[in-house]
């Protein structure tokens, strides 16, 4: 049976704990693309693995969330609202990860450049022109997956412990 994300706004606790397992397995699924020679595949899971964490550290910094983003939201397919950081924290759009991770600090705001950077290259592929992608080469995309994976399980790990 697969178990469902809990909502942040019911148990910010059980929330952590699930995301960080799941950066774990993201960050896996990324080494072993990456291992297998899909770079651009390795990339995006390198990605989702960093939303996932950064979405299990925002935990830790809802009150500041909370002054950031403001208000409420409506959640889809029902009546009910939620405040919004709340809201960030549970969906993590790409579009809010910057200032969510800045909120946050340290290393996790200056790896969230290089997993939008990696977000920016799974899509686009490699461009020596850097105009829709930052990496001139697949070698160098597979260098920063490397780098953010190993900072995902570094991270991962010390909150775990």
């Amino acid at each position: 049976m697969v178990e469902q994300l809990p909502k942040p706004w019911f148990d910010l606790n059980k929330y952590r704990e699930v995301r960080l397992r799941e950066a774990m397995y993201e960050a896996e699924l990324a080494e072993s693309f990456l291992n297998q020679g899909l770079i651009r595949n390795a990339a995006g899971k390198a990605f989702q693995a960093w939303k996932a964490l950064v979405a299990a550290y925002a935990v830790d910094k809802i009150s500041e969330l909370r002054k950031l983003f403001p208000g409420t939201k409506k959640l889809r397919g029902l009546r009910a609202r939620v405040e919004k950081a709340y809201w960030i924290v549970a969906v993590m759009p790409t579009t809010v990860l910057k200032p969510v991770a800045q909120v946050i600090g340290g290393d996790v705001d200056v790896y969230t450049n290089m997993a939008l950077w990696l977000h920016e290259y799974q899509y686009n592929g490699p461009d020596k022109q850097g105009i829709l992608s930052p990496y001139p080469d697949d070698e160098s995309a597979a260098k920063d997956i490397r780098a953010l994976i190993s900072k995902t399980r570094e991270l991962t790990k010390k909150t775990i412990q």
